[in-house]
């Protein structure tokens, strides 16, 4: 009879099993941090956009970097007036996607985009 209890592993030194964690835990800390200052910047654009200082239009044209990886859905959703529904009829109504990111655009769909809103 075979007991489990009686044949276990050796345990691996502390020194080998922290090594290899330490650049992945450094390298997860920088994109935690870098997902932070993503969200903070995009917070800090649709506050703006929100209380009229910026135009979606000209958030559209520019593509900063804060709106490049968001969805149009959501960019336009940010304005005074703007639900998921509006938007999603906006958006079915020219043939776009939701999903469709800003930066993902052409400079001619970017122009046009902007001149339908």
């Amino acid at each position: 009879m075979h007991d489990a209890s009686t044949t276990t592993a050796p345990a691996a030194p502390e020194q080998q099993r922290q090594a290899p964690a330490a650049p992945k835990q450094q390298q997860h800390m920088q994109a935690l941090a870098r997902a932070n200052e993503v969200r903070l910047a995009r917070a800090e654009l649709k506050r703006k956009i929100g209380s009229g200082a910026i135009s979606v239009a000209d958030v559209i044209i520019e593509c900063p970097w804060e709106a490049s990886s968001m969805t149009i859905a959501e960019l336009l959703a940010s304005q005074r007036g703007w639900g998921a529904s509006r938007t999603s009829k906006f958006l079915s109504g020219i043939g776009m996607p939701e999903t469709k990111t800003v930066g993902s655009m052409t400079e001619r769909q970017r122009g046009l985009l902007a001149a339908m809103i």
